[in-house]
């Protein structure tokens, strides 16, 4: 089960949670998330767009409103989501965009049958605490190629794998991943 790399007082101050490229901030697992993280204020967004440097544009502008809005330094904050949304909060992080941790929900590693189209080049600039949590049987990136990639990521990493595809259809593994890593 997951570890978390955070001590009672180096816990994350609230979680900023991104849906996928065609769904938007009532998708169920965020919801679940969300629900199930009662001690910790959680941001959820519709980014409303599929380019990811859009994306990172509305991430890092709402992360610094939450964080001011809670009283807090952006950094206290962990970012993530499913799929597209976790990818460009890790973009984001790759760019600078200070964080706690970084929570990465079925990462796509490449579109489906085009493993040579990864979308791993920021990895080695992500210094944060990272969790990945995927479907087994989810087509945009199989163990052995997260193995492979997630090596570069210069923070420390959690991967846990969970029943399903891409979407995975049970949000309760996933959620228990969440806040186990996050120390709730």
């Amino acid at each position: 089960m997951t570890s978390s790399p955070f001590t009672k007082r180096s816990r994350p101050a609230g979680l900023v949670l991104t849906p996928g490229a065609s769904a938007d901030r009532e998708h169920h697992t965020l919801v679940a998330i969300d629900e199930a993280l009662s001690d910790v204020p959680v941001l959820r967004l519709t980014l409303g767009t599929n380019r990811v440097p859009s994306a990172v544009k509305k991430i890092v502008a709402a992360g610094e409103e939450f964080a001011a809005e809670l009283g807090v330094p952006i950094d206290r904050l962990a970012f993530g989501g499913r799929s597209f949304g976790g990818r460009s909060c890790s973009v984001a992080v790759a760019e600078g965009m200070p964080a706690a941790a970084l929570v990465l929900l079925s990462y796509p590693l490449h579109p489906p049958s085009k493993p040579d189209n990864l979308r791993v080049e920021h990895f080695p600039a992500i210094a944060v605490p990272t969790l990945f949590v995927s479907g087994r049987k989810d087509p945009f990136g199989t163990a052995d190629e997260f193995d492979q990639h997630v090596a570069s990521i210069a923070g420390p990493t959690v991967f846990e794998w969970v029943d399903g595809n891409h979407s995975p259809k049970n949000d309760q593994p996933v959620v228990d991943h969440v806040q186990e890593f996050l120390g709730r």
